[in-house]
């Protein structure tokens, strides 16, 4: 088998996938079971939020959970809809309609397979963690925030695309004090599920918090918005309308959509990996599971799905080992739905808005917001920035800037590690030792500290041979080549004379390239070891002396 052959192959399933089932098939199906009773508050409640409908968040988990879970590239893994998908999914639901969910969907999907194709899975790895954490609390906020609507007993149509702005807008438009009803609905299921969290962490605390007012809205009769009728079996698999001028309109959100999912989804699996030993998950694989598990979900109706960091971990702490836990997790949604439409339909709004209240304010931890803003100033800067960026504008831009300015205060810090020092010559002083200056570069010499240390070594005067020491040098890109090469042009115009010593051999060919070698006086000028160097640059300043000391010769020559 060829090397691109086996690389293609390991994108795919395989019977490797499920050698530990004979001895941790009771341990998973248990597991499957416990997330299943989990996602469901959490499935219904993303669909109601994005604006597609509690239905699209249960095909979602139903048909993503299944597909990815055989496809993707974690053994514990367990997709659906999530909190952040939904904080992108709102403005387009507002912007491109309802339909445009299931077309983005199949969109971004298709995308996000092409990225694990291409063997981009790794890419997650460079997001700097004040960046993820900065992401996350501004999602934990946007959630939180457009709850606010069906905690107050208003529906969110006609309001801002902008979470905190609708969040407002619903407050002065509820009416009070009839609002304190759905925002008691709230209140009871926080109560519920913070205190059976303390007492017991097993428990599927969303779902008794969501039985608990669903019942006391029926016995008692309350006024309350309620989820609505549901379909009673799986829809059958259709293709959307898929016309070039709704495609092309729907491009820029699908990108979005693509890289929120392959970032959360490998979050995700990465988390998983760390918590128990279920063994290694594949990147591009996960991606290329991700991706089909959206398209799928997109043929039935659903939403775009990525991992789930809250149910992954639930599915983890409960023995699951393979990737059966989260087939069942989606088969015992799939059961709700052949069997319990009617009585799911009853549950309150606010309820579910509760349950999202509770899992958005998880998601700002204080004590890693603590350990971040006292890790450094910089990290500090970039965490608050792309927190709020996030709640403020888009998620994605968040990420992008975040990213950015992480890159430039890492950059900065890279500059100031680099650095020009001058030396002693080695060895005992000798006549004319005063006329030559060795400068050791050490660190990066790249463009973000190329222009200083030209400026550190220009600064020196009466030298007539400069040595530059090289082989300190780390890294040095085009920009520090060239200023490299400027420099020893400047020095050679004065009529100083440059020798270059300790050249790395995988420098060597970009200092060529860009002419630091050719601008020397001499290709001799170039030396492997200090002694050759600062004896040569002894020979030169012995001849200019000599020269000057000689009568009638003219020391220009």
């Amino acid at each position: 088998m060829s090397a691109n052959s086996r690389s293609f192959t390991s994108l795919l399933p395989s019977l490797q996938d499920y050698r530990e089932l004979k001895r941790s098939w009771r341990t998973d199906l248990i597991a499957g079971v416990t997330v299943g009773i989990v996602a469901l508050p959490l499935a219904l409640a993303f669909g109601v939020s994005s604006g597609a409908g509690a239905e699209a968040g249960l095909i979602t988990a139903i048909v993503a959970g299944i597909v990815a879970g055989i496809f993707g590239g974690s053994n514990v893994q367990v997709s659906g809809p999530t909190g952040a998908m939904v904080v992108v999914l709102g403005p387009i639901v507002v912007t491109h309609g309802v339909g445009s969910v299931v077309v983005v969907s199949i969109m971004a999907g298709i995308i996000v397979v092409v990225a694990g194709m291409l063997r981009l899975g790794r890419t997650v790895s460079y997001i700097p963690w004040p960046v993820i954490e900065g992401f996350t609390v501004g999602i934990g906020i946007i959630i939180f925030l457009q709850q606010v609507p069906a905690a107050v007993g208003v529906t969110a149509a006609g309001h801002s695309t902008n979470a905190a702005v609708a969040a407002v807008q619903s407050v002065m438009d509820a009416s009070w004090p009839a609002a304190l009803l759905p925002l008691a609905a709230v209140a009871v299921v926080a109560i519920v599920m913070l205190l059976l969290g303390r007492v017991g962490g097993r428990l599927p605390a969303s779902f008794i918090a969501i039985v608990v007012v669903t019942l006391a809205t029926s016995v008692f009769s309350l006024p309350l918005n309620m989820i609505g009728a549901l379909p009673s079996s799986l829809p059958l698999p259709a293709l959307p309308s898929l016309d070039p001028g709704t495609m092309l309109s729907l491009l820029g959100p699908a990108f979005a959509v693509a890289a929120l999912a392959s970032i959360e989804s490998l979050l995700s699996a990465r988390v998983a990996a760390s918590m128990e030993d279920t063994g290694p998950y594949n990147a591009d694989r996960e991606l290329v599971g991700q991706g089909l598990a959206s398209v799928a979900s997109g043929f039935f109706g659903g939403m775009p799905a990525t991992g789930a960091i809250a149910r992954t971990a639930v599915n983890v702490r409960s023995g699951a080992r393979t990737r059966v836990s989260a087939v069942v997790h989606s088969l015992a949604l799939l059961s709700v739905v052949y069997l319990a439409t009617n009585i799911v339909s009853g549950i309150p709004l606010a309820a579910l808005a509760g349950v999202l209240m509770v899992t958005a304010a998880r998601m700002v931890s204080p004590t890693i917001i603590k350990q971040v803003m006292r890790a450094s100033r910089s990290d500090a800067v970039v965490f608050v920035v792309t927190a709020i960026i996030t709640v403020s504008f888009d998620l994605i831009i968040a990420v992008g800037i975040g990213i950015a300015a992480a890159a430039f205060f890492a950059l900065r810090a890279l500059s100031k590690a680099s650095g020009v020092h001058r030396e002693e010559l080695p060895g005992s002083p000798v006549l004319g030792d005063a006329q030559i200056a060795l400068f050791r570069i050490d660190g990066s010499l790249f463009f973000g500290a190329a222009e200083r240390i030209l400026d550190r070594i220009s600064e020196h005067e009466g030298i007539e041979v400069v040595i530059l020491r090289l082989s300190q040098l780390q890294l040095i890109d085009a920009t520090g080549a060239h200023t490299l090469t400027e420099l020893v042009q400047a020095l050679e115009r004065r009529g100083i004379t440059v020798l270059i010593k300790g050249i790395k051999p995988e420098h060597l060919t970009l200092l060529k390239r860009l002419g630091v070698i050719e601008a020397l006086r001499h290709p001799n000028h170039l030396f492997d070891d200090l002694a050759p160097a600062v004896e040569h640059a002894r020979s030169h300043v012995n001849e200019e002396v000599t020269v000057e000391a000689t009568p009638g010769v003219n020391p220009e020559r």
